[in-house]
């Protein structure tokens, strides 16, 4: 059979998304357990979330160090200790920490989670923050970024998001040198103690998970008799001060041979009526690889390997921004490319077939991303700390598909407005 390779293979457009429900439990002190059973493997993912991100740091650091220092000596164990009895059992450990909360993350095969339980716990309840474990944290981490401090790129980014937040907003605070050097311990334990330890906070077990697996996690995170206080709504700091007005900033670096470009707006979260519509509009403009601004600037002008615009959406708030790299020399000629593209994005409509492919790709691309129990209980994490409808996923495609190139020039005029944005070079012109 001859294969006649000029003509693409047929596909079928997907329409729906159905994601496995997710089941919550009350354990015996109160505390929510979320579970997703789904899948063959013996294996789980245990996931404890605390609404102690940098948004309820009352020193910037005291949020990251807190939960980074959860596993580097207890009461009962040093830290070697604590590694050797993950290493055991071949289970593994994740500490992560983001601006609205932090979670302790255990992988595991599912017949160890009886032994993986009480270590969490200790880990919860009995951190010691040792001297010699806290200034290696500390040593590491500012290490850590005075090399990320020498990337333009990073350096763009965290100007970008300082200058749209205001530098007082948790959003657009980031660590420095002299944060990290001069934060104290006191307020790492500070915030440990107000925010992790004896407090409630969010269990999100996946995997092949049944009635035993939910008894041994009642059995052992559920037995703290003080943890009865209900979960609160993220909450405002006491004082914010909003971002100065719309501005473009340029940090010269003679030394650099590139420039790292950031471009855009504050914007708003998951739960705003335009949310969708937005998807769209930034996944035409520069959200996949055949965008508007990627065939333009990377494959038409060759200024870029690559560039991109993306949303990022936080519990309170969000961002539009599109990000590149490129000679100095190309600073100002990519600079005139995003305007132009965004201007024909205001004025004229997509036409249908683009607007079809970019609504097909997202589609497929969703649907991609639930491979796993674990890809399904992110999603239906956000749900869960964003206090969102629980059919916000399943409703996900029929919001795309119904998003109409009408729909696309509107959003485009309303919050893609040149005036509005920010523009950041770091490198030069």
């Amino acid at each position: 059979m001859h294969l006649d390779r000029t003509i693409a293979p047929p596909y079928r457009v997907i329409q729906r998304i159905n994601l496995p429900p997710i089941e919550t439990f009350p354990l015996a002190n109160g505390l929510p357990l979320h579970v997703i059973n789904i899948g063959e493997q013996p294996v789980v993912r245990l996931e404890c979330i605390f609404e102690g991100g940098a948004w309820h740091e009352s020193t910037p650091g005291a949020s990251y160090f807190a939960i980074k220092m959860l596993s580097e000596g207890t009461h009962a164990h040093s830290s070697a200790q604590i590694s050797a009895a993950f290493d055991r059992i071949g289970a593994f450990l994740e500490l992560s920490h983001s601006f609205d909360r932090a979670s302790l993350v255990v992988y595991c095969l599912t017949r160890f989670l009886p032994e993986v339980l009480p270590l969490v716990q200790e880990l919860i309840q009995e951190a010691a923050f040792p001297d010699k474990e806290w200034e290696d944290l500390r040593n590491i981490t500012l290490q850590n970024h005075r090399v990320n401090w020498e990337k333009n790129a990073f350096r763009a980014t965290s100007f970008f998001r300082k200058n749209i937040f205001g530098e007082s907003h948790p959003y657009g605070r980031s660590q420095t040198e002299v944060s990290i050097t001069n934060l104290e311990k006191a307020k790492a334990i500070q915030h440990y103690d107000t925010f992790i330890r004896h407090k409630p906070y969010r269990i999100v077990l996946a995997g092949k998970v049944g009635e035993a697996e939910i008894g041994h996690v009642n059995a052992v995170l559920g037995n703290s008799n003080d943890l009865i206080t209900p979960i609160q709504p993220l909450s405002a700091p006491n004082s914010l001060v909003p971002a100065d007005e719309a501005k473009n900033l340029l940090i010269e670096r003679p030394e650099s041979i590139q420039s790292s470009i950031r471009f855009g707006k504050r914007l708003f979260t998951r739960n705003h009526p335009d949310y969708f519509k937005m998807l769209v509009t930034n996944e035409i403009l520069g959200g996949y690889f055949g965008s508007r601004l990627m065939k333009n600037i990377r494959e038409e002008k060759g200024l870029t390997y690559g560039i991109s615009s993306n949303i990022t959406t936080f519990r309170k708030e969000g961002y539009f921004m599109i990000g590149t790299d490129v000679k100095k020399e190309f600073t100002q000629q990519t600079l005139d490319e995003i305007y132009k593209e965004i201007n024909i994005l205001q004025t004229e409509p997509v036409p249908s077939d683009e607007l079809q492919t970019v609504k097909n790709f997202m589609a497929g691309e969703f649907a991609g991303s639930l491979n796993t129990a674990f890809d399904v209980a992110d999603r239906q994490k956000i749900l869960i700390m964003d206090g969102l409808p629980s059919d916000f996923f399943e409703q996900y495609v029929d919001q795309i598909h119904a998003t109409t190139a009408d729909d696309v020039l509107q959003i485009a005029r309303q919050y893609l407005d040149p005036e509005s944005m920010t523009e950041i070079v770091v490198g030069g012109k």
